[in-house]
């Protein structure tokens, strides 16, 4: 147990916080368990951890503020959503705030379990490639830094969440491929869900508002109709 992953547990229900600890530690993880926002805040600035498990509707701070002030961390720190809080409007928002994960209450554990083991299997999978690849990808003027985890376009910042730079930097790590919304929730999100290929276009359009010229005629991130998507290969400059 050493080695084990450590993930903070923030959830105020007690019975559905004992389900989760239990069937998350006999999968081999160490659990720490704090049904208090400002506490859970506390643990946060003390102790490293693997990932964060989250719900929103906590006393003295909500979830959506510790998703906040975890995206203000200078280490990536992965988050899951748990929630009773199920319209789209909320998902979007927790999705927004910097949540990898948002799943809706009443969910199954064994689908928890899953994205958990996902998220890791994922963030493992982008790491190694970072090592293995190295350096930064330059196109239509971005300059997307899988280290810093930073995206510049033409010069500027923009404003990512963690879900919305690994799926700009898998497309721009396979220029010209298509891949299907099923495909990219396997690749990206790193499991696959028939239902939830509504989560990839949400993310698509969102990432497109931001690096597109024009989000309502894109010329990065391309529809192929009746496939998926691609990223579009950078045509050379003209020479003179």
């Amino acid at each position: 147990m050493n080695n084990a992953k450590k993930i903070l547990l923030v959830e105020d229900d007690r019975d559905i916080a004992t389900l989760l600890r239990l069937n998350l530690q006999d999968e081999g993880y160490k659990i720490v368990h704090e049904a208090d926002g400002a506490r859970a805040l506390a643990l946060l600035d003390k102790q490293v951890w693997d990932a964060v498990i989250l719900d929103l509707m906590l006393p003295h701070v909500d979830g959506l503020e510790i998703c906040r002030r975890i995206r203000q961390m200078a280490r990536y720190l992965p988050v899951i959503i748990i929630s009773a809080r199920t319209s789209e409007t909320h998902r979007v928002l927790g999705l927004e705030m910097g949540a990898d994960d948002y799943l809706p209450k009443p969910f199954s554990v064994l689908e928890l379990i899953a994205r958990v083991k996902a998220l890791f299997r994922r963030q493992e999978a982008m790491g190694q490639n970072i090592r293995l690849e190295g350096g930064m990808i330059s196109c239509h003027g971005l300059a997307i830094d899988p280290l810093a985890r930073e995206v510049r376009l033409r010069g500027e910042l923009v404003d990512l969440t963690p879900r919305e730079f690994d799926l700009l930097y898998w497309f721009a790590r396979h220029p010209g491929e298509v891949f299907s919304r099923l495909s990219l929730l396997d690749n990206v999100w790193g499991y696959q869900h028939e239902g939830y290929e509504h989560t990839v276009n949400t993310h698509i359009n969102r990432l497109r508002t931001k690096i597109e010229r024009d989000a309502a005629e894109p010329e990065v991130i391309l529809t192929v109709w009746g496939k998926g998507y691609k990223f579009a290969v950078e045509k050379p400059e003209a020479q003179p």
